[in-house]
């Protein structure tokens, strides 16, 4: 008798939501509240159904679908608190109900926000979240692949491409985990595996000790395990099969010019994909148009972008544009030997468009290489408009133009161009020198040639390129790994702006507070603070710690980090003598 009753109220609810559809003339929440108010016994009502993203699963419940799109439009906004307890919620529903791991319960449950938004669209009231949504699991089992793929980077939207059909807990896919597992213990962040799982899905399935065995295998080629890990987080593909011939053959390649292998981490970026064949066939097309094993390691270290980005595609466009052009194969080697930058991407682009301007006004093939000869800094350097304003300028008289060009090449600037080149006037005119070290000591560091990140770098790192260079050295001597080094000044690039001195002095004060170095890698701004404020508050916290009053292990973030007016409120004013012996400190500091 219920049960029909039920059924009545849900079929009345769900005609009432198509009429307010068609009609669009209260809001949804104007809807509810008024037809909460008819009907008092349905507010109470939940809908006992977890609806997965897949449009399979929403297809079986369409009364849940209603409901769950009402309730969405006046729930856009979640409070901290109960995103902060749906969090929990889950979390102790995965490591207490399900069994999960607590490492992976706890980061599941950190990192789906988009999952924990749709848990909370099950409930109404945002200020019993912790009862409401335990009574909801309780009778409704989840999906758990959405919030374990979204919590290993991907996006929302790429969640249901990757599920597996028919599967709804995660221990039924074991090798997954097992697969997982191994990834994570040997040190793959988290948020990488889910592009890992998408590209290569194939290594997921391998059966017990398999990839381990796989990942071994990179590091007796001479990769330190930080390089492996790297790697593979950019081409996870090279776990599927045996090891890769064509790296192999690169990795030799780069050997034979006097590289280190854990070189060639720096010269990845986690938003490239690189195909090794073609790495392998530009390299020994540089070595067929003449570069010696010298040249090809010096190209490499100011300029590993030419080999790197795009899988060397670009060598191959740019050589043979300007093969066509008529210029010598020792000719071309002779402008890239000059030139090296000219093969970054805005440059290439530059000149690609320099020569089409020039072949689009009429001009000879021959007078192009002339320009191309003379003039190749100035025309990677401008972004020019296009040969229909050369041409406007002139009433479409091309002989006139092209003989104007002729004599004097610099008029294609002054006719046609943007800003770069008068920004372009401006660099070169401070230190030439000096921008070349500087920039050198960037491509070291993974920057990319000519690109907005490498502008605002050349702005933030202040210093000669050998200052950098030895302030980064600095940090590696003190134990940190070199590719972690780039990446955490690539976060704080603000740390290379001091003196080799003051860095070693903040580092010799880190491990005298007994902190690991490599404690530096989770909070490298750290060796941003002045040394007052590092001494003042590591002696508060010492003094809370002895009396208790304190957590023994903070992070350096959390002391250092936050302001001083919640320093104040969170380690001084939490022990009655805190604010005398604050006050103390601090006398203390200023007097010494």
């Amino acid at each position: 008798m219920i049960l029909t009753i039920i059924n009545k109220r849900v079929s009345k609810f769900s005609e009432m939501i198509a009429q307010v559809n068609k009609s669009l003339v209260f809001s949804p929440v104007d809807i509810e509240i008024s037809y909460k108010k008819q009907n008092p016994f349905l507010s109470s009502l939940k809908v006992q159904c977890f609806c997965s993203s897949r449009s399979s699963q929403n297809a079986k419940v369409s009364h849940s679908g209603s409901v769950q799109s009402l309730v969405t439009l006046h729930s856009t906004r979640v409070s901290r608190v109960a995103r902060t307890d749906a969090q929990r919620v889950l979390f102790d529903y995965l490591h207490c109900t399900r069994n999960f791991d607590f490492n992976d319960a706890e980061h599941i449950s950190k990192n789906s926000p988009h999952f924990i938004e749709n848990l909370l669209t099950k409930i109404d009231n945002d200020k019993d979240v912790v009862r409401l949504l335990n009574k909801f699991l309780r009778y409704n089992p989840i999906n758990e692949f959405e919030p374990f793929f979204e919590s290993l980077g991907l996006r929302p939207s790429e969640v249901p491409s990757v599920l597996p059909p028919h599967l709804m807990y995660l221990g039924d896919n074991d090798m997954l985990l097992e697969n997982f597992h191994v990834l994570c213990n040997y040190g793959i962040p988290r948020s990488k595996i889910g592009r890992m799982y998408k590209e290569a899905i194939e290594i997921f399935g391998y059966n017990y000790g398999v990839l381990k065995l796989k990942l071994l295998a990179y590091e007796n080629l001479g990769l330190s395990k930080t390089t492996v890990v790297k790697l593979v987080s950019c081409c996870p593909s090279l776990l599927i099969g045996g090891v890769d011939r064509e790296f192999v053959n690169v990795l030799g390649r780069l050997n034979r010019a006097g590289l280190k292998n854990d070189l060639i981490g720096g010269y990845l970026s986690a938003k490239e994909s690189y195909d090794w064949k073609r790495l392998i066939d530009t390299i020994y097309f540089l070595d067929k148009v003449g570069y010696s094993e010298e040249q090809f390691r010096d190209l490499l270290k100011t300029n590993p972008v030419l080999v790197f980005e795009g899988s060397g595609k670009k060598v191959y466009l740019l050589f043979g544009r300007l093969l066509k052009l008529g210029l010598k194969v020792n000719e071309i080697y002779s402008l890239f030997t000059q030139y090296p930058q000219i093969l970054s991407a805005k440059r290439a682009k530059n000149l690609l468009r320099g020569i089409h301007i020039l072949l689009g006004i009429g001009m000879g093939v021959e007078d192009i290489a002339n320009i191309i000869s003379t003039q190749m800094e100035l025309l990677c350097s401008a972004a020019l408009k296009g040969p229909v304003t050369l041409r406007r300028q002139f009433k479409d008289k091309k002989d006139s133009l092209c003989q104007i060009l002729m004599e004097n090449p610099l008029e294609l600037f002054h006719l046609d161009s943007k800003s770069e080149v008068e920004s372009s006037k401006m660099l070169s005119s401070q230190g030439p020198t000096n921008k070349l070290e500087k920039t050198a000591f960037l491509l070291r560091l993974g920057y990319v040639e000519n690109s907005d990140e490498m502008a605002r770098a050349l702005k933030m790192f202040r210093g000669r390129g050998d200052q950098l260079q030895e302030r980064f050295d600095c940090l590696v001597q003190a134990g940190l790994d070199y590719n972690v080094v780039s990446s955490f000044i690539k976060q704080a690039p603000m740390v290379l702006n001091q003196t080799k001195d003051v860095i070693e002095k903040k580092i010799d004060c880190l491990t005298n507070l007994g902190c690991s170095v490599n404690s530096l890698v989770a909070f490298p701004s750290y060796l941003c603070y002045d040394m007052e404020r590092i001494n003042l508050r590591f002696r508060m916290y010492t003094w809370l710690k002895e009396k208790g009053a304190a957590k023994p292990k903070l992070s350096l973030s959390t002391i250092l980090a936050c302001s001083d007016a919640r320093f104040i409120k969170y380690f001084v004013d939490v022990h009655p003598e805190g604010p005398a012996m604050w006050e103390s400190l601090r006398n203390t500091s200023a007097s010494s």
